[in-house]
């Protein structure tokens, strides 16, 4: 959990309360989050360094762990807002977005086409009229750095910039540059330096900076933002430019965020000019910049509209072990700044979700800010009135018993990385790509951008990668793949559908191959065989649908008449086959290979239980 420290005076003044400390940590812990330490910056210094530095503050400061999906909640000014509201029923903060000045348009920044091989994404904003303070400014500044720590993993993912709107001057640029053409004057520097002799004096310094280097440094382009008046506003995800920096005098704040990560550059810059809204003349208040994209089209960021998520009523009772009526749990959650519409019935609740809370994304999460508005220790305590004992989820005790059976019959158990490309996916096996795979956003390399949809892939690279022991080989993995689901949101209850909440599902597979000088599909279906008799599934002989039984396959993977699909009761649970030279080539296998390939669904257990 990340840890939030601030002065207490400060804290207790936007709070509009005083508390003794064992009172604070009380309504810390009835919000959820924890007082872990009251101390002082003089004290910090003391147990870190074990020097006394009489020149550190003694004033008290907290050290409050909250969680690490509230980002929100990382600053002094998130903290109160959310408390207030929480223990002294405070109006909910309304975020609203408001026209540029009279006479002026939206700022605009335009993004070059060079940008997509290096930091694609930008987002921008303003807030206008603010007034900050030695003590909010530094705040302003940590919250950057925490979230730089956090969401933003350390730049990699996400960077910000602010900058001074009155000294630049629009329309902004967005490019990438060769880091010889980029210069500028680097933020707390008083030389001209370019990119290359800035990056090797960070490089042999012991700057703070060096770390977040090697994010960029081996790319041909830097990123940059350049005013209108070609001067360098940053060099992201590393540097501002001195020329634009915030002060304690500045009025008009320009944000840019630049991202590998669309969604997290959002929350981000949603963040950040939230949580410092309220110190503008109008409070709350934030302006919108137009982003002209690589394609032309514009879009006004931020976005900062609130999003409606349904809850049932019945699931958040049952599931937080509560008896509230529904008009109850809307003053819960109005507890929690959120405001919430009963539906006609009262059976499900229309939450708006604010721009400050991303981390609300399910049911699930609105079922916990009303078991947090209710107050945990209210929640009564059951004591069972039978004795339960754990045991083994059935998929994994069936996977176990089937890995036995294969490991009997002579075969060496495999782990494989359940990442792959997409050829691997489709193109390498001959099968099309029917766009069942889960792709993961921004992977590092070709080799790891998806999650496999099937173990054939990985079955055939551990022959190669085991290719100098003698033959015959004989592996088999039981594992999970992941595949799109067919249905989302929907009833999850039926253990026999495709449908998944989430968009995305599991299927535990069941994969063994063969290698030697020849195929013998007979050893393969001889393993087939035990694994059917092992789950007391009889051979279809009459083929009434009732039992297992092959049916021949079309399926490109295997050699033409040499691959069958396995049925049982009539539904497609796996295939088998001798493996298509073409396949094999593609992989660098020198040997005939047969496989199988079987899904361990529930079906199967239910018919051994």
């Amino acid at each position: 959990m990340p840890t939030v420290q601030v002065l207490r005076d400060p804290l207790f003044k936007s709070l509009g309360k005083t508390y003794t400390d064992h009172e604070f940590d009380e309504l810390c812990f009835a919000y959820g989050i924890e007082l872990d330490e009251v101390t002082s910056e003089r004290k910090l210094i003391l147990k870190e360094t074990g020097v006394d530095d009489p020149n550190a503050s003694d004033e008290t400061m907290y050290k409050i762990d909250v969680p690490a999906n509230r980002y929100d909640l990382l600053c002094l000014e998130g903290l109160s807002r959310s408390l207030k509201v929480y223990g002294q029923n405070t109006p909910i903060p309304r975020y609203t977005i408001v026209p540029p000045p009279a006479g002026q348009t939206h700022q605009k920044l335009i993004v070059t086409p060079e940008t997509k091989s290096v930091r694609p994404i930008v987002v921008c904003g303003v807030l206008r009229d603010i007034t900050f303070t030695e003590q909010t400014y530094k705040s302003f500044i940590d919250l950057q750095e925490k979230l730089h720590q956090n969401i933003c993993k350390k730049r990699v993912l996400v960077s910000i910039g602010t900058h001074d709107l009155d000294t630049i001057k629009g329309p902004f640029y967005y490019k990438a540059l060769p880091p010889k053409d980029i210069k500028f004057v680097p933020l707390s520097q008083t030389k001209e330096f370019d990119a290359v002799e800035l990056f090797d004096h960070y490089d042999k310094t012991s700057s703070h900076l060096k770390k977040y280097l090697p994010i960029i440094q081996n790319s041909p382009l830097y990123p940059a933002i350049y005013d209108s008046n070609n001067t360098l506003l940053s060099l992201p995800p590393i540097i501002n430019g001195d020329h634009s920096k915030i002060t304690l005098n500045t009025k008009n704040v320009f944000f840019e965020v630049t991202a590998i990560d669309t969604t997290k550059a959002n929350i981000v810059l949603n963040i950040m000019m939230t949580m410092f809204s309220e110190y503008c003349a109008k409070p709350f208040t934030l302006e919108q910049v137009e982003v002209v994209g690589v394609d032309g089209k514009s879009e006004l960021t931020p976005h900062i509209e609130e999003k409606e998520i349904q809850a049932s009523t019945k699931f958040i009772n049952n599931t937080a072990g509560i008896n509230l009526t529904p008009q109850e749990m809307v003053t819960m959650l109005q507890r929690m700044s959120l405001t919430s519409v009963l539906s006609a019935d009262n059976e499900s609740l229309s939450v708006s979700v604010p721009a400050t809370r991303s981390d609300i994304i399910h049911q699930c999460d609105i079922m916990e800010d009303v078991a947090i508005g209710y107050g945990y220790n209210n929640i009564e305590r059951v004591v069972p009135t039978v004795a339960t004992n754990g045991r083994v989820q059935p998929i994994n005790k069936i996977s176990e018993l089937l890995a036995n059976e294969v490991a009997l019959a002579g075969y060496t158990e495999i782990m494989t990385f359940v990442l792959c490309s997409n050829k691997d996916n489709f193109a390498l096996i001959n099968r099309p790509d029917d766009n069942s795979s889960v792709k993961i956003a921004n992977g590092l390399t070709e080799d790891f951008s998806e999650v496999r949809v099937s173990l054939i892939s990985t079955l055939l690279k551990s022959i190669v990668s085991n290719k100098a022991h003698a033959l015959p080989l004989k592996l088999f993995e039981v594992s999970d793949v992941t595949v799109k689901a067919k249905n989302t949101n929907t009833d999850l209850s039926d253990p026999f559908t495709n449908n998944s909440d989430t968009g995305a599902l599991n299927k535990r597979m069941l994969g063994a191959i063969y290698c030697n000088h020849s195929a013998k599909l007979e050893v393969i279906h001889g393993l087939l065989d035990k694994l059917m008799n092992s789950l007391k599934i009889k051979h279809d002989q009459a083929r009434v649908g009732k039992g297992y039984q092959l049916v021949l396959s079309s399926d490109k993977l295997f050699m033409d008449g040499m691959g069958v699909d396995i049925m049982v009761d009539g539904k497609k649970i796996g295939v088998m086959g001798v493996v298509h030279p073409i396949v094999l080539k593609n992989y660098g296998i020198a040997y005939p290979c047969s496989l199988l390939e079987i899904e361990v669904n529930m079906e199967l257990i239910v018919n051994i239980c």
